[in-house]
């Protein structure tokens, strides 16, 4: 348990380091607290004894551990109120009639990621209780098309698609067949449906059969899936603890793979969770800030990406905000 005058100590320590990058010296603290030099040196040595602090190599100042930043998190971190630029941003985002709710959050987290430095993702998934209620075709040319999803939630999704000697008719006809047969059935079960059940009947209607069932399985099984967006991956490179070559190349890797991702929402706990350094499963000097969503049959998961040294309190408060607008 540390002392009252430990406790603000190790707050300005994090804050100060979160927003200068520069190791903090004891003048600055006995500044801030009042304190002699000599005071403040002490009771960082005692920070540091209790692996809160560390001591660079290059300046006599310390800065957090990652041991030094959850404690931070979980006894000193104050919420902090959205600063009126950065909630218009997101507000002029979330009032736009306009957009699917899909677009809504990629755009909300693209701002975010504008305004922070830090990289920002999305896991979204669809639930059992949204129910196809329509599916469509456009034809862009000879060979391709665009395939429209509409769920009984408002939930669009579109996806290309490419059919060699289909005529329209067979598709339409195709189309046609699955409207009338799965319309009402859970997303999540059309996959199956289709296979068992719709298959059969499209093959005594349509001679291309095989390829057309086979492009509309493939597009269902993709909007079951779950799906993972990143926005702002580049925004690694403006950070100072990222311009080793090889450590962007590490963090880069682990973005761009899915199956760690999606483990990012495995807990079902809908609070705030904060996942720091080696615990984010990405990098040592990551930190992995998220909070689920659920809202008319959508569920995901929202997770800003930023270094070890980010502004805790500011992310969290914009997670608060998105979490709050998107199940309104």
């Amino acid at each position: 348990m540390l002392t009252d005058r430990q406790n603000k100590i190790l707050k300005l320590i994090v804050e100060h380091y979160i927003k200068l990058v520069k190791p903090v010296g004891s003048n600055l603290i006995s500044k801030k607290l009042k304190c002699s030099s000599a005071t403040i040196r002490n009771e960082m040595a005692t920070l540091e004894n209790k692996k809160l602090l560390e001591k660079t190599h290059t300046s006599s100042g310390r800065i957090p551990s990652e041991a030094g930043y959850r404690y931070y998190v979980d006894n000193l971190m104050e919420s902090k109120k959205m600063t009126g630029e950065d909630m218009l941003r997101l507000q002029l985002v979330f009032h736009n009639q306009q957009l699917a709710l899909s677009d809504v959050i990629t755009k909300s987290l693209q701002v975010i990621s504008d305004m922070t430095n830090y990289a920002t993702v999305v896991l979204g998934s669809t639930s059992h209780e949204n129910l196809l209620k329509q599916i469509e075709v456009v034809p862009i040319d000879d060979v391709s098309m665009i395939v429209i999803i509409v769920t009984d939630k408002g939930h669009v999704e579109h996806k290309n698609i490419k059919l060699k000697d289909v005529s329209l008719d067979e598709i339409t006809k195709t189309v046609g067949l699955i409207n009338k047969l799965i319309v009402g059935t859970p997303i999540d079960e059309i996959s199956t449906k289709l296979e068992y059940e719709i298959k059969p009947i499209i093959g005594k209607y349509v001679k291309q059969h095989e390829q057309l069932y086979n492009a509309f399985y493939h597009v269902f099984n993709d909007f079951t899936n779950h799906d993972v967006n990143v926005v702002g991956k580049s925004k690694f490179l403006n950070q100072p603890e990222f311009s080793n070559v090889d450590k962007i190349k590490n963090v880069f890797n682990k973005l761009e793979d899915e199956e760690l991702l999606e483990r990012i929402e495995e807990d079902s706990d809908n609070n705030i969770k904060v996942y720091i350094g080696k615990e984010s499963n990405i990098d040592d000097d990551v930190t992995v800030i998220k909070t689920k969503f659920n809202t008319g049959g959508e569920e995901g998961t929202l997770a800003i990406i930023g270094p070890k040294r980010m502004e805790y309190d500011r992310v969290v408060s914009m997670l608060e905000y998105m979490k709050e607008n998107i199940e309104r």
